[in-house]
């Protein structure tokens, strides 16, 4: 979108001055490092070795900034420069670093600009895309609202008219999806809902909405219907929760009985050892876990509080205390 059309960023910068002059702190979540740097580079299409990403990325990313400071300077606006990769926010420790580092550029009176850092980002570390990056920023700024502006009014209908209001993603926006790419960029519709799955699910309110529209900002946040809204959760999941569920990549799994797979499911139990089937996978203690079913069906994720190697022999025994538990309640999120 900011790669095919530059007075996207005069008009994103207008938005948020009037914004902030009532009152609200803005940070915000952009692509198109990549996209600028393919044109700069020479390059006829999007490239598809990691290499030549990095270094569209690279080449890219100065003259997205280099956009922003222009427009918003033009509001007297100062930005900053936020890159990140998803070990930065899998490590409790680099995560926190960069939650204080983004409140202090807001308190400053900056408007942060977040980009993943593609000229470093492998396949093991990168997020896939910028809607994903948006989502796992939400818990870690305490946001209240995400926007996701795209090149379409919203979430569309089988018929091709727009949903103004979505209560459950998975069951009413789910159906709908039908993911569609463009050449510079690679969050389609079906990543906008993935996000905005995962965003409701930390208690925040998510819209998706058309950027080309010059009042589009103005009409969200004055109520009107615009675009698509999906509403917050009801139960909502702590930031911890939220990091295990989303932030964190699985790194084994755990299968239970019969007995055990419903105590996790229906009554909120920990994982105890008694109840395991057996383990796969070479997690460490305090990695991520899938925990499944007899079947195989994922029932939900949480932090070992074993290395495979020891979950491996406490596997079907029973055991007394904390030294039973393979993953603790407090650390499990159940789908």
């Amino acid at each position: 979108m900011l790669a095919r059309d530059p007075k996207a960023y005069e008009r994103l910068a207008r938005a948020v001055s009037a914004l902030r002059a009532d009152g609200r702190q803005i940070v915000i979540v952009s692509s198109g490092a990549i996209a600028l740097g393919t044109k700069k580079l020479g390059y006829r299409a999007r490239p598809k070795e990691m290499s030549r990403l990095q270094a569209a990325a690279a080449a890219g990313q100065s003259l997205l900034m280099r956009a922003y400071e222009e427009a918003f300077g033009c509001v007297s606006i100062a930005v900053a420069q936020v890159l990140l990769t998803h070990a930065d926010l899998a490590d409790r420790n680099r995560a926190n670093n960069a939650r204080g580092a983004l409140s202090a550029l807001v308190d400053a009176g900056c408007v942060p600009i977040l980009n993943e850092n593609d000229s470093v980002a492998v396949d093991e570390i990168k997020f896939g895309d910028n809607d994903e990056l948006s989502a796992m920023v939400v818990p870690l700024v305490e946001a209240d609202a995400l926007v996701l502006l795209s090149d379409v009014e919203g979430l569309l209908d089988a018929s091709g008219v727009r949903v103004p209001l979505v209560s459950n993603v998975v069951t009413e926006a789910l159906p709908l999806v039908r993911a569609k790419k463009g050449d510079l960029g690679t969050g389609g519709m079906a990543s906008k809902i993935e996000a905005a799955r995962r965003a409701t699910l930390a208690g925040v309110h998510v819209v998706i909405a058309d950027a080309r529209r010059d009042d589009v900002l103005a009409r969200i946040f004055s109520g009107e219907s615009e675009g698509t809204l999906f509403a917050a959760a009801v139960r909502r999941l702590t930031a911890k929760k939220h990091w295990i569920a989303f932030t964190l990549r699985p790194r084994g799994d755990v299968w239970l009985d019969a007995g055990a797979a419903a105590a996790v499911r229906t009554s909120g139990k920990s994982v105890l050892s008694v109840g395991v089937l057996g383990v796969r996978g070479d997690f460490r203690q305090g990695d991520s876990v899938r925990v499944l079913n007899a079947a195989g069906t994922e029932l939900g994720r949480g932090l070992a509080r074993y290395a495979a190697t020891d979950a491996v022999l406490l596997a079907g025994r029973k055991g007394s205390g904390d030294d039973a538990i393979l993953v603790h309640r407090d650390e499990l999120v159940v789908w």
